[in-house]
């Protein structure tokens, strides 16, 4: 989901090539006591775990030097350290490729910050969730349109795009937005360059994609973040790491490790790096977002 944004608030990023499969084995070591089933037995043994990322900044990325990084890889790398794992190796592919890709073993954990929803969950297992999170709008600066919700869209009738993929699609739809109208772009850099360009109006994606995809940009900016409301009621979503089915073990594995950095506090430690303020740390789990 990336144009020219900032990397841990500091040097910015520009559009990069992912090449599916590339691998940046980065050794890790340790490990902690924890029960396992066969497929984190599996992990072990092959001393290596793939990861399914899809190029968004700060979700899961390489960066312009090759570095393969984001909160959800970050915490990987640690989990698995901590889980016994020797190495982590990234394998990029589009958003929409992640499920099917994990699910016809291309990777072994989706490591996206992926919304956490009913449609997916029927289809992979997740973690408990690392991050909660609101929407915003990618606009032209001064936000001619005065766009501040899915709903001021469809009463203007603005030009609205979101990436291959996005939960906002889903968002847009249910408050009104004609499918046929909706412009669906490769990532938010791709939606950046097409606010930039008189393109679009907006283009709708988690609020930090958003603020932090503007931050080099003198002619663009990122709405309030907003909630957005699917049959009557506000959504707040939060993000996970997902799993085939079959792995349940690892999943369970994992979760606890997660919840341990949670409760100590490490976790936003990492987080932070990437953007994430407290108000979107979460104690929401996987079971209830999964409703």
């Amino acid at each position: 989901m990336a144009r020219t944004v900032r990397r841990h608030g500091t040097q910015p990023i520009r559009r990069r090539t992912l090449l599916l499969g590339s691998a940046a084995a980065l050794g890790v070591a340790g490990c902690s006591r924890v029960a396992s089933g066969d497929s984190l037995d599996r992990l072990r043994s092959q001393g290596t775990v793939r990861l399914g990322i899809a190029g968004e900044v700060p979700y899961g990325y390489v960066d312009e030097r090759g570095e393969f990084t984001g909160e959800a890889p970050e915490l990987a790398k640690v989990v698995f350290r901590r889980l016994g794992v020797d190495r982590v190796q990234p394998v990029a592919t589009d958003f929409g490729s992640l499920i099917p890709g994990l699910n016809s073993q291309q990777f072994d954990v989706v490591a996206a910050g992926m919304y956490i929803n009913k449609e997916r969950c029927a289809q992979v297992i997740f973690s408990d969730p690392e991050y909660r999170m609101l929407d915003a709008f990618v606009v032209r600066k001064g936000n001619p349109e005065n766009l501040r919700s899915y709903e001021d869209v469809v009463r203007s009738g603005a030009r609205l795009a979101s990436a291959t993929g996005y939960a906002q699609i889903d968002f847009a739809l249910a408050a009104g937005y004609p499918r046929d109208a909706l412009v669906i772009l490769q990532d938010q850099v791709a939606g950046l360059n097409a606010v930039e360009s008189g393109r679009v109006d907006a283009f709708a994606s988690t609020a930090l994609t958003a603020r932090l995809v503007v931050k080099t940009s003198d002619r663009a900016e990122a709405t309030e973040p907003f909630a957005a409301v699917v049959d009557g009621e506000e959504r707040i979503d939060g993000g996970g790491f997902a799993f085939r089915p079959t792995d349940r073990d690892l999943r369970d594995a994992f979760t606890a490790e997660i919840n341990k950095m949670r409760g100590s506090g490490e976790l936003f430690r990492i987080m932070r790096r990437f953007g994430f303020t407290q108000a979107e740390m979460t104690t929401l789990t996987a079971e209830e977002l999964c409703r």
